[in-house]
């Protein structure tokens, strides 16, 4: 059995309309879920296949830290896809810090964020002092770098060029040119 802590006002999302949520989680991914309402605490119990259960626990904590569980359960669509937490709050110095270093991570408008989406196929959401992020391994890796680099103090136009760098190798490696892709 597992046990993942999810902040309070996220557990509403967690288990949806009369429940709907919760079930489709634990259908999907094999597991029984007891949610402690009071402490945010959510127990996982296994029920059917192994690996399924293994990333219930990303599923939950992707919910609990900002994913919609549409977004979350996408982990079980391919075994590769990964969930990663970047802890902002580890390396801000005090809360004006953290506010400025999320800021910079949404961008104006929250066009960082989505650049890092649309250049990596990843999805990522910044949520209380962390910022998460679904993909797989490799959207997984150039997202936390670029996150670094923001995170660093780098200019937005070095991350971006950064970004569009990655996704023209990864194109390349894929057979593409990047003219094909982007437009």
């Amino acid at each position: 059995m597992q046990h993942v802590k999810i902040p309070q006002e996220r557990i509403g999302v967690l288990i949806g309309d009369g429940g709907e949520t919760l079930r489709r989680i634990e259908h999907a991914a094999e597991v029984q879920l007891d949610v402690d309402s009071e402490n945010g605490s959510v127990a996982i119990e296994q029920t059917g296949d192994p690996l399924l259960g293994m990333k219930a626990a990303d599923i939950v904590e992707a919910i609990g830290r900002g994913f919609p569980p549409e977004d979350a359960l996408t982990l079980l669509d391919d075994e590769m896809r990964m969930f990663e937490i970047i802890d902002v709050g580890r390396v801000a110095r005090n809360d004006n810090d953290l506010r400025r270093k999320k800021g910079r991570l949404i961008g104006e408008n929250g066009r960082t964020r989505e650049l890092m989406e649309e250049l990596t196929g990843a999805t990522v959401v910044i949520y209380g002092s962390t910022m998460g992020v679904i993909g797989s391994p490799k959207e997984v890796d150039v997202v936390r770098k670029a996150a670094e680099m923001i995170l660093d103090g780098a200019p937005h136009g070095t991350v971006y060029s950064f970004l569009e760098r990655k996704r023209v190798e990864e194109l390349k490696h894929q057979g593409l040119e990047y003219h094909e892709y982007n437009g």
